[in-house]
């Protein structure tokens, strides 16, 4: 077109800002609004306004005519335009080739309208009524505090009426399935079995559901043996598909570690194990199904290389798809691990499958070796019974120059770890085969305990370790080893197996390793007891802590000894004196042996011969010494008594010489009144004191 310039179009007002009259009439800020649809090729906006050309798009050419070339009915079509614009300049609706064509109503009018057909379409669906009431009264039953009982049972009864027969069109729809859900947390016992029974030949397809797998969960929660029976039967043949698929697998995870019982747990571990073991079901006659590759293998030798190579294809799918955190695989890899032969092929590359790459050597960062990927591996096997297992079998029986990439994923969770039932197993395993104790303190007792023992924060850790059930055990192996009163039976099973694992990758003698590691911890624990001893002897877990620490640390021990003696200051038989604790007093009198009795020697056994407690003790009890001689203290005495490194023996033998009467008194029965009974009166005998009349014993051999 001769004359016309292409231009950006020009800056005109939003029509967002213009304001509509309530007359309905076009405001005046309407007049310069948002450029009409582009009409076509030939035309081009111009920045051009309204006022200078009379329609807003066009400009005129130096020549004069603007629509110079366009044909008769391109002319009409273009005044058609203008006239519709000047009419309603808002009302464009920008359909392309239709510039005339105009809204005939409103924004709200057109939102209504599509919720309209969007619930012609709902209603169009199968089942729409039922499905829209059972919603109703879901969303009335899901208010459980504001429903009266009566009412809740009256919705239920309704809701089951509607779903009953239906189930399979409800559960795979993303909003229906909640009906169900709801439907089985207030159902009565043959409610759920009613469910469960409908739903049968489908739990497998549910479990893959993204929705209805949680339908799934809630009847394994909610339904009895039967009803779990049922559905963990349908996954019987499906495991190795099921664990590779996205939804399904958490559903089976959670099945096989907390409802499946053992018979059920090893049907399906079984089927990692071969295709065999799918397809071939287990008879109920047969003998109970064992998921223990070894017997297996041994049963059956030579189907000993498919079964490892089926097994290690599926564990080593999941890992490079990083799902590491099913305890069904931590399970699986535990199995295979303990069929490998020692320092085998197998067993190199089953390693070097978990084990993260180290670092290359241009890359600046320390202590960068792994992905993310490959630290979560360890994290989560860290913290299952398998997992931990499988990891401190690893740490043993890898290079030392390996460890140190496996020890890396403990960095920020070593405490975390220490708390948990099954991750301070594996801190258990590293303070018993890695030879770099510089290392171990680095990567867990620097961060288990603190960077230096006069930190302010380092008694609060200590206590709160010291008194926790599985926080103890990594703190005080280094003093404790594996003694039978310290170390839980399945923990002192993995040492002794990691111990053996290890014995031609750890060159470091056992003693010598304990030894450095009780030098570095000791500060910190006796740091501890000095600030912290009467939260630490309210506990049993507490007196364990000060009692390895008083007799097997290294360094200055004077005010930590101190601060135990004066907590059996005053009167032994107040209420809440440490002394009329059991605990309290054994532990005190251990410390007064200087050691623990050992059974099998039949003796004490002296741990710290110079730690003195016995002169401590004596300073702060003699006020009341025949209080604690004819109390729960009897026993406590006994031992200073029995103590021979102690000088001021003699002055505390003369002191009970004294109170010898006293004292035989209390060691003796005495007749409490009289108690009725069936056959008659009879006197209640209340028992002496063992512990004093052993006392008087010991005094009448002085």
């Amino acid at each position: 077109m001769a004359g016309v310039k292409r231009k950006v179009a020009a800056e005109a007002p939003s029509a967002k800002s213009t304001k509509k009259p309530k007359n309905g009439t076009v405001a005046k800020s309407e007049k310069a609004v948002k450029k009409p649809h582009e009409l076509d090729d030939d035309i081009v906006e111009s920045d051009t306004t309204e006022e200078e050309n009379g329609f807003y798009g066009f400009s005129a050419s130096e020549d004069g005519d603007p629509m110079e070339g366009v044909t008769e009915e391109r002319r009409q079509n273009i005044a058609e335009g203008k006239k519709a614009f000047r009419k309603a300049p808002n009302a464009w609706n920008g359909q392309a080739g239709k510039p005339g064509t105009v809204h005939s109503e409103s924004s709200k009018e057109a939102h209504a309208k599509q919720k309209a057909l969007a619930r012609e379409r709902k209603a169009a669906k199968p089942n729409a009524d039922s499905i829209q009431r059972a919603k109703k009264l879901w969303e009335r039953l899901r208010r459980q505090s504001h429903v009266p009982k009566e009412e809740r049972k009256a919705l239920v009864e309704e809701l089951f009426g509607i779903i009953t027969g239906r189930m399979k069109e409800f559960v795979f729809k993303h909003d229906s399935v909640r009906v169900i859900q709801c439907a089985l947390k207030y159902a009565s016992k043959e409610q759920r079995q009613l469910i469960a029974d409908e739903l049968k030949g489908y739990y497998k397809a549910l479990a893959e559901s993204r929705y209805a797998k949680f339908l799934v969960a809630k009847l394994i929660v909610e339904g009895d043996s039967n009803i779990r029976e049922t559905i963990i039967s349908e996954f019987y043949g499906h495991v190795r598909q099921m664990i590779n698929h996205s939804e399904a697998s958490w559903i089976l995870d959670d099945v096989y570690r907390g409802a499946a019982n053992s018979k059920q747990k090893a049907l399906l571990l079984r089927e990692w194990y071969g295709a065999e073991f799918a397809l071939f079901k287990h008879k109920d006659g047969d003998a109970a199904p064992t998921a223990d590759l070894a017997n297996i293998l041994a049963a059956s030798p030579d189907k000993r290389k498919p079964i490892m190579q089926s097994l290690f294809h599926l564990i080593n799918q999941l890992l490079q798809k990083q799902m590491t955190g099913f305890t069904m695989l931590h399970d699986a890899m535990l199995q295979y691990l303990l069929a490998l032969p020692p320092a085998s092929a197998e067993l190199t590359e089953f390693i070097a499958l978990l084990r993260p790459n180290p670092p290359a050597k241009k890359d600046p960062a320390p202590d960068d070796g792994a992905d993310d990927a490959e630290l979560n591996l360890l994290k989560n096997l860290a913290f299952t019974p398998s997992g931990s297992r499988v990891y401190a079998l690893i740490l043993a029986r890898s290079a030392a120059a390996d460890r140190r990439h496996l020890l890396k994923p403990f960095k920020g969770i070593v405490a975390s770890m220490a708390l948990d039932p099954a991750a301070h197993r594996v801190l258990l395993a590293a303070c018993t085969v890695v030879d770099d104790t510089k290392l171990l303190n680095t990567l867990i007792f620097a961060e288990l305990l603190g960077k230096s023992p006069t930190d302010e924060s380092v008694p609060t850790t200590v206590l709160e370790l010291a008194t926790h059930e599985f926080g103890r055990i990594p703190l005080l192996y280094p003093l404790a080893g594996t003694a039978g009163w310290f170390l839980p039976k399945p923990d002192a099973e993995l040492v002794a197996e990691c111990v053996a694992a290890s014995a031609d990758t750890s060159k470091k003698d056992g003693a010598v390793r304990r030894a450095e590691l009780v030098t570095a911890i000791s500060p910190f624990l006796l740091a501890t007891v000095e600030a912290k001893a009467a939260e630490l002897v309210a506990s049993s877990y507490g007196c364990q802590c000060v009692l390895e620490t008083l007799l097997s640390a290294t360094g200055e021990k004077r005010g930590a000894a101190d601060a135990v003696a004066a907590l059996c200051a005053g009167d032994p038989s107040a209420e809440g004196h440490l002394v009329k604790t059991t605990h309290g007093s054994r532990m005190v009198k251990t410390l007064v042996h200087g050691g623990m009795y050992d059974k099998a020697a039949g003796k004490v056994v002296v741990k710290d011969a110079e730690l003195g407690f016995a002169e401590r003790l004596w300073k702060t009890i003699k006020d009341h010494v025949v209080e604690w001689a004819g109390g729960e203290g009897a026993f406590v005495v006994v031992a200073m008594v029995e103590t021979q490194r102690w000088k001021g023996r003699e002055q505390l033998v003369k002191a009970l010489k004294g109170k010898k009467k006293e004292l035989e008194k209390k060691s003796k029965k005495e007749s409490e009144g009289v108690k009725k009974g069936k056959k008659g009166e009879k006197a209640e005998v209340k028992e002496g004191n063992a512990g004093t009349r052993l006392l008087l014993e010991r005094l009448d051999a002085k």
